[in-house]
């Protein structure tokens, strides 16, 4: 298993939701303050409050923003580098785990659960460490 996937998963026993523990695990790599990704990724925990996009999923957006952006207020250019970026990577976590949604992942309604949330945080963490690695 991957440096940042333990990592994220010890955030998760810690406490941290699947969106905090896959964030939080690349915070020192790209400079960032822990404390502030932590508040910033809290709400996109649990699928977003509803079982919706998976939180692990939501955190890729989150490290692939955090990386491609220009930071550029006025004229940003780099929304379509970002957009090309996690398009792939909601591709790649899609075809390993048969969805990107909290609720089917779970198998809520299926009774047939896809992933267990331990699972998407460790396949999402070494999906973007891979990615951070290929740049």
């Amino acid at each position: 298993m991957s440096e940042a996937a333990n990592k994220a998963l010890e955030y998760h026993k810690k406490g941290y939701n699947c969106a905090q523990a896959v964030a939080c695990a690349f915070c020192d790599r790209l400079g960032k303050d822990e404390k502030e990704v932590f508040e910033i990724m809290e709400a996109f925990g649990f699928g977003m409050g509803s079982m919706g996009t998976c939180g692990a999923v939501s955190a890729m957006a989150a490290v692939v923003g955090m990386v491609e952006s220009d930071g550029n207020l006025s004229e940003p250019k780099t929304k379509k580098v970002s957009y090309k970026a996690m398009k792939a990577l909601t591709e790649q976590f899609r075809e390993k785990n048969g969805s990107v949604i909290c609720r089917e992942l779970k198998g809520v309604d299926s009774g047939k659960v896809l992933r267990s949330c331990n699972g998407c945080i460790e396949d999402a963490a070494v999906m973007v460490e891979e990615y951070l690695n290929s740049k």
